[in-house]
This record gives structure tokens, sequence and C-alpha cells, in this order.
């Protein structure tokens, strides 16, 4: 740990125990997939590539980057007008951020960043998080039920589908009583003393944010956006399959994608590497597709749709007026999701 003078520095973020087990986790996940694969068939696929395939698809992914700061535009009004196009600078920075620093710290910068834009508290950006989160996981549930319907999905796919169907309704249950609760959320006061005062004060911002954004009625436009950030993100991956030559329906394409945000929903190494390819490869052989060229397909998706990914964050990083040089040491003193609060 650095030192400035006698006070020792804010601890990196994010804690070093957390990246190690990321980072181990990646290494086991890429020892499986590339283990037992014909390294000489790899990539055969390249060389009949559809390429103009590939260009919707990143077009298609950009969209549903656009179609998150879009909604997450909405969803702050409650605090402030944040445009659609400094909403989007705001996630491309963030998952700039979260491809070079494991654990997603990004997510923190995004809400600094936007704070800081609108003039309002850390805190008080945090529901709109959590409504999005809220509303990515009603969809998700959603759409595994309807591919259910056109794909024989594996077991661990449908039980993972019903667990979080129960977390989804406990969910909303909650959303909904926060939002039509007759009284209104108890007005901010002052924060007592020790941790429990901090947990307090925590719970009572959440519940007014969420309320406040709940009463909104911007909020079923944002959920049905919701909709269209998980539609271009099947698009994208299916329309890189094609052009790969994997010639899978579209509802194919979706049972894969689904399998992988569930199987990288948990923080790990950076860009989710290991993560990914694992669950594209576990996913894609599920499907008959054999293990070489399952194996080859997750390293150019992977490629295909991060490249732009950096291209964008790099320059909406850049423009927030944030500097490559010393990141890590930048992205520590933001504040944490519960500080300020």
């Amino acid at each position: 740990m650095r030192e400035t003078g006698n006070r020792p520095a804010r601890k990196p973020m994010p804690h070093r125990g957390k990246v190690l087990a990321g980072y181990l986790l990646a290494a086991v996940c890429l020892a499986w997939v590339f283990h037992d694969v014909e390294y000489r068939d790899l990539f055969r696929n390249l060389g009949t590539t559809a390429w103009w395939l590939i260009g919707l698809a990143i077009v298609g992914d950009i969209l549903s980057y656009a179609c998150q700061g879009w909604r997450w535009s909405l969803l702050l009004r409650a605090k402030g007008n944040l445009s659609v196009l400094r909403a989007t600078q705001a996630v491309y920075a963030g998952l700039f951020v979260n491809e070079i620093i494991p654990m997603r710290v990004g997510e923190v910068l995004r809400i600094y960043l936007a704070s800081r834009w609108i003039s309002a508290e850390f805190a008080g950006v945090v529901p709109s998080v959590l409504v999005e989160r809220f509303f990515d996981a009603i969809w998700l549930a959603l759409a595994i039920g309807i591919t259910i319907l056109f794909v024989p999905l594996p077991r661990y796919l449908v039980n993972a589908e019903e667990v979080l169907a129960i977390i989804v309704f406990a969910a909303t249950a909650l959303f909904a009583f926060l939002v039509l609760r007759r009284q209104q959320v108890a007005p901010e006061a002052a924060p007592r003393p020790g941790l429990a005062g901090r947990v307090s004060s925590l719970l009572s911002g959440l519940a007014r944010g969420l309320h406040s954004i709940g009463r909104s009625n911007l909020l079923s436009a944002s959920f049905g956006i919701s909709f269209l950030l998980l539609f271009f993100q099947v698009l994208a991956f299916w329309l890189v399959m094609w052009g790969y030559g994997l010639r899978l329906s579209f509802w194919y394409g979706a049972a894969v994608l689904l399998i992988v945000h569930l199987g990288t929903a948990l923080p790990g190494a950076p860009s989710n590497i290991g993560t990914y390819q694992f669950f594209t490869v576990l996913g894609l052989t599920q499907f008959g597709v054999d293990k070489t060229t399952a194996t080859g397909f997750s390293v150019v998706v992977f490629v295909i749709l991060t490249i732009p990914l950096w291209a964008i964050g790099i320059f909406a990083f850049g423009r927030a007026g944030l500097s490559l040089h010393n990141l890590t040491a930048q992205i520590s003193t933001l504040p944490s999701a519960d500080s300020g609060v």
C-alpha cells in the first residue's frame, strides 16, 4: 500500500483476493476450452467468413449499448436530465474499465460520471442501476422461457430459469411495495453514527430512489427499451455465428447467448475472459457443434464484439476527462456504492 505522508491511501479496488480468484477461474476455464481440440482446424472457418454479416453484428452490438444509454437516461429523469448521448458515453466508459480491470468496477465509474453530470449525489444514482438490473433479470427470465418453446435447452439452464423466475418474482413484489405504498418514503434524516446508521441510511436512500423511479411515467418505456437491448445483443451474437458459418437458427443463437449471460453473471476476470469462452463452447457443444469449431468461434466472437467496445470505450473515457495514465489509482479514488448515502 502506498502512503501519502503519514496517511495510508485507500485500498485499491477491487480486493486482491477477489482479483486473484477471478484470474484463477479464467485460467481454469481457458484450460478446459483449449483442451482436446484440433489446433490446425481451430480457425478453419475464417477463410469463408461472411464479413458483411460481421459488420451487421457490430452495428447490432453498438445499438444494444445505445439502448442501454437511452434506458438509463429515462430512469435518471427523477434525478436530473442526462441526455441519451451522455448516458451512453458513461455506459461505454464503464464498459471500457470493465475490459481492463476485474470485478466490474466500471459500474462505479459510470455511476460517478452520471452523478457528476447531473449534479446529483453518487448514492442517488445507484437506484437507477438497480432498476436496470431488475429489468434485465425479468427479460432474461422471459427470454429463457420463450426459447424453451423452440430449443431443447439443457436441464441446468431450465433449473437456472426457474431460480431466476423466483428471484424476479420476489424482486417485483418488493419493487411494487416500494412504489405503490400509500405513505411516502420518510424524508432523509441526519445519519446515525456507526455501521448500523450507515446501513439504515443506505436502505432509506435506495427506497426513496426506487420509489421515485417507480412513480415516473417513463418506467414502462424504460422496460420496453430493455427488450430492445437484449434483442440487439442476441442478434449481434447470432449474426457472428452465421457469418462464421455456424448455420444454427436464431433461437439456438439466443440459447447460447443466454447460457453465456447466466454463466458470466458473477464478476470475474477483465472482459469475462475465460468464462465467456467456456460458456460459449459449453452452449454450442450442447447443440451438436464440435468442440474445435466451438472453441474457434468463442475466440472470434469475443474479439469481434470486443474491439468496437474498446474503440468507443476509449473515446468515451477520454471525452469524460479521464486519463489512461494511472487508471487504477483514479478508479480507487471513486466513491463506493455504499458511501455518501
